[in-house]
């Protein structure tokens, strides 16, 4: 358990951000991981006040407030009729619901586990973040960025056209992914993200073509890297991703 000194409810972005600038201070999410820790901190910034609890849809984009649940992803209608149900099937095997009910977007995102499905599934998509700080930044670009004190505001996910399909394996169905595969395509590319390698999720793209899926499966896992931890070595990682992947291309030329 991790204790704290204060516990303060910010009254605006600008306050939360200021009170963030102290590394002995730390925002909270749902808490899911952070109260598994050991550590102390002097004051708990609370965003909840802020109203960015809700997913907003327009004909461009959804924006996925960072105090959002995994729960409202796995639920939202907009979300899962525009890209294939992509949020329900990456969020349906995280812990379970009372954990999805606490977990947000926000924590979920910007702390970039290996382990994430979240990061996994919105890595295929026209996805991006927004700093308080920072701005705008594609989603790709910040999973690179070190860690920092700025805030993570809302997720935007673009409208683009693209179909997608997402799956994971894991050893018990509440168990961290031992690996997770993403697909999205859309005018003749594949999008291919590829989490729990025990790494953080990447993304490559390689275009449509009229090699078998199994080729084109090959040709877009040869360029991640895999490594072996408890649940899974390299090559058994690097293996699995393959069939994924495959399986996934064929889900998505049966359905166009």
């Amino acid at each position: 358990m991790f204790h704290v000194k204060e516990y303060v409810r910010a009254k605006s972005l600008k306050d939360a951000y200021d009170l963030n600038q102290k590394r002995s201070n730390i925002l909270l999410g749902g808490m899911m991981w952070l109260k598994m820790g050991r550590n102390y901190k002097v004051t708990a910034i609370d965003l909840s006040d802020l109203g960015l609890n809700q997913i907003e849809e327009d004909e461009k984009e959804f924006r996925i407030g960072c105090m959002c649940s995994l729960r409202q992803l796995e639920l939202h209608k907009g979300l899962n009729d525009c890209f294939g149900g992509v949020f329900k099937e990456c969020t349906r095997y995280i812990v379970g619901t009372q954990f999805r009910n606490g977990a947000t977007v926000g924590g979920s995102v910007f702390g970039r586990y290996g382990f994430s499905d979240i990061l996994t599934c919105m890595m295929m998509l026209d996805t991006y973040v927004e700093l308080y700080q920072g701005g705008i930044v594609p989603l790709t670009e910040f999973a690179a960025m070190p860690y920092n004190r700025d805030i993570l505001v809302r997720v935007i996910i673009r409208k683009d056209g693209r179909r997608a399909a997402y799956t994971s394996q894991r050893q018990s169905k509440t168990d961290f992914p031992l690996i997770a595969c993403g697909v999205a395509v859309k005018d003749g590319i594949w999008q291919v993200s590829v989490g729990a390698r025990p790494e953080r999720a990447a993304l490559v793209t390689i275009p449509v073509t009229q090699e078998s899926p199994a080729v084109q499966a090959k040709a877009a896992v040869e360029q991640f890297t895999f490594h072996s931890n408890l649940r899974g070595s390299a090559e058994y990682r690097r293996y699995l991703a393959e069939v994924y992947v495959r399986r996934l291309m064929e889900q998505l030329k049966e359905e166009a």
